[in-house]
């Protein structure tokens, strides 16, 4: 038996990269990489969990300058490409897959 505490467990905020193509514009830096972090019960205030699984626009519009960094403004939002919304929607759906559905969209994944 080892004397050694055990180790800790991360509770920590998940943190995701979500790539833009286009991005948006903040004074005169173009910003295509924000960190999305999993959002917490007071952040979905307002919100459906059903419409954040459809990927709903004005959804994913909502809770985006909630679980941004850095923090995007309403206005950096909804001024993203529907590519880059996308690819927003999809980072934030990855949020409520089960482990289970992960691993079935990694096992699909790795077919193609």
């Amino acid at each position: 038996m080892s004397d050694s505490p055990a180790p800790e467990k991360n509770n920590g905020p998940l943190w995701v990269p979500c790539h833009f193509e286009t991005g948006f514009t903040r004074g005169e830096e173009q910003i295509r990489k924000v960190m999305l972090r999993k959002p917490r019960g007071g952040e979905l205030r307002g919100l459906t969990l059903q419409d954040l699984l459809r990927a709903d626009v004005g959804a994913i519009l909502t809770v985006l300058p909630r679980i941004s960094d850095p923090i995007m403004t309403v206005a950096d939002a909804e001024s993203l490409e529907a590519d880059d919304l996308a690819e927003a929607g999809d980072v934030i759906t990855g949020f409520f897959l089960t482990s289970a559905q992960k691993k079935m969209v990694a096992d699909l994944q790795s077919m193609s």
